[in-house]
């Protein structure tokens, strides 16, 4: 805490210093961009109100030094100090806090997974409420993300948002991420954009957006780019997400009672069937198969994936390779085999899509269809 305040009064000082500090937003605005979306200062009732859902993560870490930017607890910053922390909060919008899980990402579950998207459902009927925030641990963020943005019908802004780093080191990214999103909850130009990951001053649509990198701040990449950026208190767009979301999507969190259980098989040289035969005895209703290149399946899966489908169980073929796309009959004779290809989508998030149509008792070829469409 006395590292955070002695930071913080070097840069008030810094501020003064520059002959900035007290000065109205007004006099530090820039002249108007065209396409470029400015939050100016407003009277604290006209300003939009975003509601900031805490689950917990690095985002609310803490270290035991400053110098402990990879080395920490998280989920231990309550929302309410996360957002006392950040006084700048009040200039973009009305913020108010709830803490709906306090976990590490890497422990979410599907019930989190529902009770996370129900409350996101509840808050964006409400006509008070102008977009949601979520912070979120960076493991499984991108997940969270696009099942919200598969579930929650709304054209109100939601951001997902989380940091590489806690509170408590030095760069910390936490508040700047934080701040940004709030931005773009509140911003009018997000709605209908579906829901956005707001990392590293980019926004990122959930769909496309993964975590490709583990240490860096600059962690999360979509191999077709981000939407745009955020830069001292504008968005910047450059492209929009084609692919249906919130409103145009079939799926409805309204109406989930429950997610089916999907699991992921991880391909490797030498792979054997043991984990395809422990989860469909372990009661998976579909696998994942995370093949090799093009969603390779080595010659001794092959029987062994069949087997589980004439069982009942939905098979799916994705890659894990991070970049490119699975062709459908490349690889495998996914027609003959009554497969699914995953197209771009990753093993993890493949599951989640996989679930949401078994969820509706989907069949192989309506799964193909959502995997175009989703």
């Amino acid at each position: 805490m006395t590292s955070f305040r002695f930071r913080s009064s070097l840069v008030a000082a810094a501020l003064a210093l520059a002959g900035l500090a007290g000065a109205p937003a007004a006099a530090l605005a820039q002249d108007a961009v065209p396409g470029v979306v400015t939050t100016a200062a407003a009277p604290a009732a006209a300003r939009p109100h975003v509601v900031v859902l805490a689950t917990g993560g690095t985002i609310a870490g803490a270290g035991a030094s400053a110098m402990n930017s990879a080395t920490y607890t998280a989920a231990k910053v309550p929302v309410d100090k996360l957002l006392a922390g950040l006084p700048e909060l009040s200039q973009v919008a009305r913020v108010s806090g709830e803490q709906v899980f306090q976990i590490a990402s890497e422990s979410f579950t599907n019930d989190n997974l529902l009770t996370l998207a129900r409350r996101v459902s509840q808050l964006v009927k409400q006509p008070d409420v102008d977009g949601i925030v979520v912070t979120h641990g960076t493991d499984t963020l991108a997940e969270t993300a696009y099942f919200l943005g598969l579930t929650v019908h709304t054209d109100k802004p939601i951001a997902v948002v989380g940091s590489m780093r806690p509170g408590t080191a030095l760069s910390a990214d936490g508040a700047l991420n934080l701040v940004n999103a709030v931005h773009v909850a509140a911003s009018k130009d997000a709605r209908g954009k579906g829901v956005l990951v707001t990392m590293n001053d980019e926004i990122q649509t959930a769909r496309d957006v993964n975590k490709d990198v583990n240490i860096q701040t600059g962690a999360f990449k979509s191999q077709w780019g981000p939407l745009g950026m955020v830069v001292e208190g504008r968005n910047y767009w450059f492209r929009a997400p084609i692919k249906r979301h919130t409103q145009q999507s079939e799926f409805n969190i309204d109406t989930i009672e429950r997610l089916p259980q999907v699991d992921i098989v991880y391909a490797y040289g030498n792979v054997q069937p043991t984990a395809v035969q422990a989860l469909v005895a372990g009661g998976a209703k579909a696998l994942i198969h995370a093949g090799t290149g093009n969603g390779s399946v080595a010659d001794r899966m092959v029987q062994p994936l069949r087997d589980a489908q004439a069982q009942g169980v939905m098979i799916v073929r994705s890659s894990r390779v991070p970049y490119g796309f699975v062709l459908r009959n490349a690889e495998q004779p996914d027609d003959k085999y009554d497969w699914v290809a995953a197209h771009d989508m990753r093993p993890e998030k493949a599951r989640l899509l996989t679930m949401l149509a078994l969820a509706r008792g989907a069949s192989t070829s309506e799964l193909q269809r959502m995997f175009w469409e989703y």
